[in-house]
């Protein structure tokens, strides 16, 4: 009888899956957290319970938070080791490598030569960067700054080696035998080559390295002590291996102020075959423009703070800019500028992304009745830090987390229309020969029906082998199968796509394969992630 009452349960939650989750004007009155308070939770966990869960689950060594509601830091906490080898841990002042968030320091770069009128954003590069190819000269540096270009990537080229060090104009090479992937302004694809090329501009421009315009001018007037390039830090003198150990720099906060709570790089590790490699951090130079930086998680947040307001960025138009979604010669607008990503959230923006060894998140709740910002780096390469950002997020504020997420449903929001977030799903199912067994239009059979229902569609698709595996450890399990998605629109004209979460299902029916469930876990969460998101990386 209980396991009767289990696959009732189950049954169940599988049909509210395909409704969009709807939270009573008066019981999100009733859940909202009230500003300073000091139990901060979410769907009944603590946010450090969270995170814990987080990192054990994806093997993470060590992460850093903090958090902004404006125009306070209230929370700034590292958690785990930097290092696995040298008994650091993540703390307050620990600098990772912030990736793709670099992007937004080289964005401000640019606004403030035009500001200073020694560029224009309309220029075409071909101005600054007289030696590029002839199919470049005539793009703008806006469209690079949308990532509009069509220049390719240079890390997709198959001679690019990451643990290779690069001048920039080598990697300008990696890129230049290329082909336009399509005429700038036409469509919006990332390309680590469109921030390279800024940075050149900036040097050009300015007169200054990019190094040194952006340690000039956003890192040393904002005080920002734990953010530097790689370059910086490996001349430190706590950076010595013949410090390290017993008796080493971790005995030297006794008699040296600086090593108390130093500022110290995390060591950055990628997964090989089951196992945490160390990445070298010179490796992250060659990301230059697009993701040289070294960051805390304090830093980057007061590096936000001034960048929301007129410290960094003066004029209020060209800060609009940067908020602004890219709006494509064709009348399209792509929810996306340099680098940062706009869902139906009322002024919201994210940005994030991997780089060797790292991966980092970065999300602003700009309307005035939310202003939360939260910051995520941690030390290991290719992590989605979306949905655990989302749910401290919640834990701040509620209404800005994940509609309907739970431990047992994964939800995520889309960028997009459910018309247009369902043809992504679609396409991307297809290019995997993964076949779709039925697609369910509820709100279209909500009129059929004489009632209404916001947008609400569910896609079922599988793949055979996968499911016939699952099935062969529990035949129980076909009650979930295929596979669904339910793509919905809710209440605030949002956009969420659910999945059950596939370690919860198998262990609620008991599948004994965690090999196959985990990597059917990963598929689905990067299939989601690259139809929800503008940019692939």
């Amino acid at each position: 009888m209980a396991h009767q009452r289990t696959i009732f349960a189950r049954s169940i939650a599988a049909l509210t899956l395909i409704l969009p989750f709807v939270i009573p004007p008066e019981a999100a009155a009733q859940a909202e957290v009230a500003r300073g308070k000091a139990a901060l939770a979410v769907q009944g966990k603590f946010i450090d319970q969270r995170i814990a869960e987080f990192m054990d689950k994806n093997g993470v060594p060590g992460l850093t938070m903090a958090i902004v509601q404006a125009p306070y830091i209230p929370r700034s906490a590292g958690y785990g080791q930097a290092s696995l080898a040298d008994d650091e841990l993540a703390s307050t002042k620990t600098m990772w490598n912030i990736g793709p968030l670099t992007q937004g320091f080289t964005a401000v770069a640019i606004f403030q030569l035009h500001e200073a009128q020694k560029l224009d954003i309309r220029d075409a590069i071909g101005k600054y960067l007289p030696t590029l190819p002839a199919a470049w000269a005539k793009t703008t540096i806006f469209q690079l700054l949308q990532h509009a270009s069509g220049i390719a990537d240079y890390r997709a080229n198959p001679d690019y080696k990451g643990g290779q060090s690069y001048k920039p104009a080598d990697l300008v090479a990696l890129s230049a035998a290329k082909p336009l992937l399509f005429q700038p302004g036409a469509q919006v694809r990332l390309s680590a080559t469109n921030f390279l090329l800024l940075g050149l501009i900036v040097e050009r421009a300015s007169g200054l390295s990019f190094h040194d315009h952006v340690t000039r001018h956003q890192i040393e007037p904002l005080g920002l002590r734990s953010t530097m390039f790689a370059e910086d830090f490996l001349k430190k003198s706590f950076q010595d291996p013949a410090s390290k150990g017993a008796g080493g720099r971790h005995a030297r906060f006794k008699t040296e102020i600086p090593y108390i709570n130093p500022i110290e790089p995390a060591v950055g590790y990628r997964d090989v075959q089951g196992k945490l490699v160390a990445v070298a951090p010179k490796v992250s130079e060659n990301l230059f423009a697009f993701g040289s930086l070294w960051s805390s998680a304090e830093d980057v947040s007061a590096w936000d703070i001034a960048l929301a307001g007129g410290i960094l960025v003066k004029r209020e138009e060209n800060r609009a800019l940067i908020y602004k979604p890219t709006k494509l010669d064709n009348g399209t607008t792509v929810p996306a500028m340099a680098g940062w990503e706009f869902s139906r959230h009322p002024g919201f923006m994210e940005i994030k992304g991997s780089s060797p060894g790292f991966s980092a998140y970065l999300s602003r709740f700009t309307a005035a009745a939310d202003l939360v910002c939260v910051t995520l780096l941690a030390n290991k390469e290719g992590l989605d830090l979306t949905g655990l950002a989302r749910d401290i997020a919640e834990a701040y504020k509620a209404g800005l987390g994940a509609g309907g997420s739970s431990d047992a449903i994964v939800t995520r929001e889309s960028k997009f229309s459910v018309d247009e977030t369902v043809s992504r799903l679609e396409k991307l199912l297809g290019e995997q020969k993964v076949p779709i067994f039925a697609t369910f239009d509820h709100a279209d059979n909500a009129r059929k029906a004489g009632m209404q229902l916001r947008p609400t569609k569910v896609l079922v698709f599988g793949n055979p082998k996968v499911g016939t595996k699952l099935m062969q450890s529990s035949q129980a399990v076909a009650l979930d199968l295929p596979l669904r998605l339910s793509i919905w629109e809710d209440e605030r004209n949002r956009v969420w796509v659910s999945h059950h979460a596939m370690d919860r299902l198998a262990a609620e029916y008991g599948v004994k394969d965690p090999a196959t469930v985990l990597a059917l876990e990963r598929v689905l969460d990067r299939l989601v992630a690259r139809a929800t998101d503008v940019y692939d990386d």
